[in-house]
């Protein structure tokens, strides 16, 4: 099975890349590329996404038919992908940070700012939180409710559908964390740095 990590140049994804080939071990082929041809041919696609929206679709639009090619991997070969971080808050119709930005438009909602509540909540959301799993996920399984996970960010993904939510986490307000809809999964945590538990996510995304 091959499972491809994009690789747009989105800060360091070294992490990512680590913990993916730590899990799949040999049974797995784990390939790190921007190359059109190889996603197509994958089984599975890890989306990963560091800095802001706009620097992240930037990135993606930089390389010819990227954005094409991973929403027919998505939306018509019905293949499984995981976003991580902005990775998952791309599949958004829009985007507000730095300016409005459009998203891929995958799940229909937006990208905003976090509520700090007048300094309240200090922005990123850095550190370690407990997640409430919302529904059963195929990436949650064998892990408990209020389990911990990292997480770096200032923007949470608002969708239109809140049946798409998989996770929830309380910070200044209940934030979509993690979401599921038939093939296409997210998460706003960074599983490659979410220790055991984390890696316990990628286990089950390489299984699905």
């Amino acid at each position: 099975m091959d499972v491809t990590i994009v690789d747009y140049k989105s800060g360091n994804i070294s992490s990512v890349i680590n913990s993916f080939k730590e899990v799949a071990k040999d049974k797995v082929n784990i390939e790190v590329t921007s190359d059109i041809n190889k996603i197509k041919s994958s089984d599975k696609v890890v989306l990963p996404g560091q800095g802001s929206f706009k620097s992240c679709i930037d990135g993606l639009n930089s390389i010819g038919g990227l954005i094409d090619t991973l929403g027919e991997f998505v939306l018509n070969n019905k293949k499984p992908l995981l976003g991580i971080c902005v990775g998952l808050q791309m599949f958004a119709d829009v985007g507000y940070e730095e300016v409005e930005t459009k998203g891929l438009g995958w799940i229909s909602g937006k990208v905003s700012k976090i509520d700090n509540q007048n300094g309240k909540y200090k922005l990123p959301h850095i550190g370690w939180n407990q997640i409430n799993i919302a529904k059963d996920s195929k990436i949650f399984k064998g892990i408990d409710n209020n389990s911990h996970m990292y997480f770096v960010h200032s923007y949470e993904f608002i969708p239109d559908d809140k049946s798409v939510t998989a996770a929830t986490t309380d910070y200044s307000s209940n934030i979509v964390c993690a979401i599921e809809k038939e093939n296409l999964f997210g998460t706003q945590f960074h599983p490659e740095k979410s220790d055991k538990i984390g890696l316990k996510i990628i286990d089950n995304f390489i299984n699905l």
